[in-house]
């Protein structure tokens, strides 16, 4: 077993078919930690992580992926961040009072959509939309892919509050076989025989059992592992910008309305930022003797 989490890549070596699998259980449990949400919304956002880092896994870029679902329901967002790095923040938002005790994704997030955003931090921002379809989240990322890409994309995701796991399938390019209906049929071999995966297997079993399980037929490359973890890019540093783009003026009137003291929480991981009338002080001097600077350069 691996003592960090990590997604590993494996290639099918005789068919255009590629895939991708994810072990997250300390980011998600640093995730849990810093909010107390209801098991089944905990559930679900360990899903979508799963997911963020599988998809981070097949992307070639250097940015930030998001992946949002939104619903009307009473779990109305979950919102995973990932990296190119591979560090992962997450938040979901509900309605507890709307929350019942055995609500699954459809009862929770009913009317949604499904957005996939990309930021390369050299490039053009990508987003993608789609409405919720099936039964499950996974149901739903494989609606995006389907109505997004030509190439096919199948996700099995699994979460119960303690671990989150994740598996992928993609089809690949022409390269190996050339012919359409071989290639379909083959596509079609590997994701009947990943059907049969159940979440215990994917919970228990480490990739090489999965693989050799489902696959052993097969001649199959498996890379090495890629770490991931935890990380809120929040910091004191973001927070004093965004108080300088506020502008001094509205600033001191909302030092005045807190009563000296502005607190700025990231909704992510629950950092708060305290600011007393000296910090403001300091924090407009510093940022008028930047822009004097600038000017005589």
């Amino acid at each position: 077993m691996h003592d960090k989490d990590f997604t590993q890549r494996f290639l099918f070596e005789d068919a255009d078919v590629r895939g991708e699998l994810a072990q997250l259980d300390q980011t998600y449990q640093q995730v849990l930690q810093r909010h107390a949400y209801p098991p089944a919304v905990a559930v679900l956002l360990g899903e979508l992580l799963a997911a963020a880092a599988l998809l981070v896994g097949t992307l070639k870029f250097d940015g930030l992926l998001t992946l949002q679902a939104r619903s009307e329901g009473p779990l109305s967002l979950l919102m995973v961040e990932c990296s190119s790095e591979r560090e992962m923040r997450a938040i979901a938002r509900y309605d507890q009072a709307q929350l019942g005790a055995e609500q699954g994704f459809k009862q929770l997030m009913p009317n949604g959509i499904m957005a996939m955003t990309i930021e390369p931090k050299d490039g053009q921002r990508y987003q993608g939309l789609v409405a919720f379809e099936g039964e499950t989240l996974a149901d739903s990322l494989n609606a995006y892919f389907a109505n997004s890409e030509q190439l096919g994309s199948h996700f099995w995701l699994a979460a119960d509050g303690q671990q989150a796991r994740g598996f992928l399938l993609q089809q690949l390019p022409v390269d190996r076989v050339p012919e359409a209906d071989q290639r379909q049929q083959h596509w079609e071999h590997v994701l009947t025989l990943a059907q049969t995966l159940t979440k215990d297997e994917l919970f228990a079993l480490d990739n090489a059992t999965i693989l050799h399980r489902l696959y052993h037929e097969e001649n199959i490359l498996l890379f090495d592992p890629a770490t991931v973890c935890f990380n809120c890019s929040c910091s004191r540093e973001r927070s004093i910008h965004a108080l300088v783009s506020l502008g001094r003026e509205d600033v001191e009137a909302l030092l005045k309305e807190k009563q000296d003291l502005i607190e700025i929480d990231c909704q992510f991981c629950n950092e708060r930022y305290l600011f007393d009338g000296k910090d403001v002080a300091q924090i407009f001097e510093q940022a008028e003797q930047s822009d004097q600077s600038q000017t005589v350069h």
